[in-house]
This record gives structure tokens, C-alpha cells and sequence, in this order.
């Protein structure tokens, strides 16, 4: 069931994200996520969640912040380099420190500068919650994953034509 639970989920289409903060001795640590959500508005809540066996969870989880990057459709190497063990991501892109502390990216579409939230521990992974705290984006089109591969998508049409839908499957 797992192998059918992971392969309907990859045709799931999702954005492409990096989330990164710093180590307690002030390194930078950044992963490639795709399980992003906005929670709440009043206060400004996002989540996305961390594989507990990920080498830098604990910084994320016991952190007091963390920065999410949205990716552009031209960071798809970005995306790689921060999804790939013992890669020196910091030295393959460009990025700077926020006025928060935190590692930025640069080139994003967005950047969400937060302040741990909550953290709520599910199975393998550990939810993280983070209040917003800084946005800062840029009209550039997003990089998606879908299917094991990276995607952009153009804007279709708005369809003029009311959408029918059928009962059952």
C-alpha cells in the first residue's frame, strides 16, 4: 500500500520550496520541501513538515525560526542541490542573511521569514508551524513537482463554460 500511497501522491502536483535556518553555532542548513500549507490568517500561519531521519531536523524542530523559499521555474537546479545528501548547498547559489538572522536564497519567488509556531510530531516527520513574520516576493512563474520531475505551468484560460460534475467514479 505504500508503494500506491506514494505514487498517487506524486501525481499530486505541489510547488517546490527550501526551507533553511541556522545551526546553534550560526551555520546555514537548508532541504528541499514540497509539503507547504497556509493555516491560518489571523495570526499568518504556514506548515510544512520534516522527515524526522532528515540530518538537520533537530535544527529546524528545536529552532527559533526558519525561512521558506518558493522556487522559480529557473531554480530547478537549486531544488536539487538542496534535496541532495552532502552537497555544499551555501557555495552553489547565491543567498545573505536576513535582518531576522536567517539564510536567504536569492532569486525566489517568495521568502517567508517565521518564527517557530508549534511543532507536532506525525509518524516519520514532524509538522512544523511558523508564524510569518517577514514576506517578500516576485513575479516570476513557480516550479512545480509532479510525477518525479520538476514543471512550470502557463496560465490557462478561464473556462466560460460551467464545470459539470458527475456522481461517483
Amino acid at each position: 500500500m505504500k508503494a500506491a500511497f506514494r505514487e498517487a501522491m506524486g501525481n499530486y502536483p505541489t510547488g517546490v520550496a527550501i526551507v533553511t535556518t541556522t545551526t546553534a553555532t550560526g551555520d546555514p542548513v537548508g532541504l528541499t520541501i514540497n509539503s507547504l500549507a497556509s493555516v491560518s490568517m489571523e495570526p499568518l500561519l504556514l506548515l510544512w513538515s520534516v522527515a524526522n531521519s532528515v540530518n538537520s531536523a533537530r535544527e529546524f524542530i528545536d529552532g527559533a525560526g526558519f525561512a521558506v523559499h518558493l522556487l522559480g521555474a529557473h531554480q530547478s537546479d537549486t531544488a536539487v542541490t538542496f534535496a541532495t545528501k552532502g552537497h555544499e548547498r551555501f557555495t552553489k547559489h547565491r543567498w545573505g542573511w536576513s535582518e531576522r538572522g536567517l539564510p536567504i536564497l536569492q532569486d525566489s519567488v517568495a521568502v517567508f521569514e517565521c518564527a517557530q509556531y508549534k511543532a507536532v510530531e506525525a509518524g516519520d516527520h514532524t509538522i512544523l508551524i511558523g508564524e510569518v513574520l517577514h514576506v517578500a516576493q516576485a513575479d516570476r512563474a513557480a516550479l512545480l513537482y509532479h510525477r518525479r520531475g520538476f514543471h512550470s505551468v502557463a496560465p490557462l484560460p478561464i473556462c466560460a463554460e460551467p464545470l459539470i460534475v458527475t456522481q461517483g467514479w
